[in-house]
């Protein structure tokens, strides 16, 4: 009798799941609360799954071995709790995956509470370009079961929430990147913090001495736990600052790597193609990852100078009459913003806001007091961002479109300045997401070149 799945969710990782379900030979099910898209029910149909939408039928979900929950699901749902007192096992797509990995597979699991995409492509770069049979799976681009399902690759690099790893049983990546945790997401860890670190912290909860873990040491949250807990891997830091433990390290214009079975290797950090201190570390802990897989440095350095990092994260737009643009519309709260004003020399006019996430704008005061020239408001309603800076800049604007927020930052801007849309806030007030919200900068500036051409 086949084993019965029952998967909650019909997005990227729900029908990830379904296609591995159903080439695993499961009996597979999919529930969805909201509305199934028609593509995504034509490919279940394909697959000769059955669904239900707009409902979960719990008589026919607990009838489940085991349960695939999308991300996007808490725990604590009345749902997946009374799922769970009846003893059924709940799992995410990535422990679903993982269990159908290939033995001799190498996992690189990548996590964080920003900079998780970008160390994500730029490893999967590293690898790609020198051949090695790499997939790219997780939050970036198809989910893990996906790639699993495709084929038997040899390494898998995987973008992975919190959301995700809460829903690991004996997920175990060979390689473990945790970049960094600041306070995010609290909502669903009863905004106890700790909960939110433990929960980063599952993506070593399997890991054995043949395992490595690569951490952000500069991260006091990170650096606390690492030693409060008895992580059985080898363990690797990266920091801003020059330090003797194995790992790497910022010296003298250079990232500097060290461990045991390699010599010193260096990069010039002006052959690195990003912005910011921050994207220092995630070019690090890439870098770490491939020099641990024996990929030769001078290899590691042409990936780097060829590597384009995703849209939205602090991406140069245009230069127009010497005003550069620069969108960085991922950067959904205070502590991605403080890590782009603090990356970028030039002076800043810097356009902000959407819906807040309670954030704390304190953080920011000594990077905008130094660097920024102007702040631009986008979005219905800003007043906690115009009563904490109001004063501290010479310029405050108002914008309810990006057309707006660009033609107000433009009447300030000097030849020299940065136009900056980093908004720490949320996008639902104006736009669909934070890629539309990027894309409409990125076309509002393309108008103003075409403007600014004419004349």
């Amino acid at each position: 009798m086949k084993e019965k799945i029952v998967i909650l969710g019909s997005g990227e990782s729900g029908v990830g799941a379904a296609i591995l379900a159903v080439q695993k030979h499961y009996d597979v099910f999919v529930s969805d609360l909201g509305i199934i898209p028609s593509n995504t029910k034509q490919k279940l149909h394909e697959l000769g799954v059955a669904f239900e939408e707009k409902k979960h039928t719990f008589d026919l979900i607990k009838k489940a071995d085991t349960i695939v929950k999308s991300p996007g699901i808490p725990d604590n749902t009345p749902l997946i709790m009374d799922l769970i007192a009846q003893g059924i096992v709940v799992i995410s797509e990535i422990e679903f995956a993982f269990r159908h990995i290939a033995p001799n597979a190498k996992i690189i699991g990548i996590t964080g509470t920003n900079g998780k995409t970008t160390t994500a492509l730029l490893t999967y770069h590293l690898l790609k370009e020198v051949g090695l049979d790499v997939a790219l799976a997780g939050n970036v681009g198809y989910s893990l079961a996906k790639r699993v399902s495709e084929k038997d690759y040899d390494f898998y690099v995987v973008e992975i929430s919190s959301f995700q790893l809460d829903g690991i049983i004996q997920f175990k990546p060979d390689i473990s990147i945790l970049l960094n945790i600041t306070s995010d997401h609290l909502d669903r860890y009863h905004h106890d913090f700790k909960k939110y670190v433990a929960s980063k912290f599952r993506i070593v909860e399997n890991v054995t001495a043949a395992s490595s873990f690569i951490y952000y040491a500069d991260s006091s949250a990170v650096n606390e736990e690492v030693n409060e807990r008895n992580i059985a891997a080898s363990l690797f830091a990266v920091s801003a600052n020059p330090h003797s433990k194995k790992g790497a390290f910022i010296d003298k214009g250079h990232l500097i790597f060290n461990f045991e079975y390699h010599e010193k290797d260096r990069i010039p950090l002006t052959d690195i193609p990003l912005i910011g201190r921050h994207n220092m570390i995630n070019a690090m802990s890439s870098a770490l990852c491939a020099l641990m897989l024996e990929i030769p440095i001078k290899k590691v350095l042409e990936g780097m100078k060829s590597f384009k990092n995703a849209p939205h994260r602090l991406e140069m737009v245009a230069e127009i009459d010497q005003v550069k643009f620069i969108n960085d519309s991922k950067a959904t709260n205070v502590d991605a913003v403080y890590y782009a004003l603090e990356g970028i020399k030039e002076p800043i006019i810097w356009i902000a806001g959407g819906i807040d996430k309670g954030n704390d704008y304190s953080i920011l005061d000594q990077c905008v007091a130094q660097k920024v020239k102007g702040i631009v408001c986008l979005g219905i309603d800003n007043t906690k961002i115009e009563n904490h800076f109001s004063g501290k800049v010479p310029f405050m604007g108002q914008a309810s479109s990006t057309r707006e927020a660009i033609q107000s930052a433009w009447e300030i801007a000097s030849p020299g300045d940065v136009v900056l849309l980093s908004p720490a806030c949320a996008s639902f007030d104006l736009f669909t997401n934070y890629e539309d919200r990027g894309d409409q900068f990125k076309e509002a500036v393309g108008s103003l070149n075409l403007k600014s051409a004419s004349i």
